[in-house]
């Protein structure tokens, strides 16, 4: 069986999309139209940004039903990652706490969809 290495998106604009996840990633998209966007990330995993209008079959799933995750390797991190959201507007769900799995924090994205910034805790 293969492994997961697309996760695709369902949004309202995606070139509006486009630009949010362009300023968060830090990297531009590989591939644009008025119905699709796609970023290649540096793990390998490929983000893909779909006009839930466009859709075939048509999907009836809203943003915030799941989460993007971005693993990073400290405390320290995750808090400037925060400060950093938060000065360019991104709404947060959560601000900086202490979980069971590690420090982290929650934004959204401008078709809710959830995006947690963590480190992990050490095992």
């Amino acid at each position: 069986m293969p492994d997961p290495n697309f996760i695709i998106l369902y949004v309202d604009n995606p070139l509006r999309s486009a630009d949010f996840y362009a300023r968060l990633l830090k990297k531009p998209p590989i591939q644009t139209s008025p119905t699709f966007a796609m970023f290649a990330l540096d793990s390998g995993m490929m983000l893909g940004l779909w006009s839930k209008h466009t859709v075939e079959p048509t999907a009836t799933a809203a943003g915030g039903g799941g989460e993007i995750a971005f693993s990073v390797s400290s405390r320290d991190i995750v808090d400037e990652l925060f400060t950093d959201w938060t000065q360019h507007g991104l709404v947060i769900g959560q601000k900086p706490a202490a979980m069971d799995f590690g420090h982290t924090f929650l934004a959204f994205d401008p078709d809710g969809h959830r995006l947690r910034v963590f480190a992990p805790t050490a095992p």
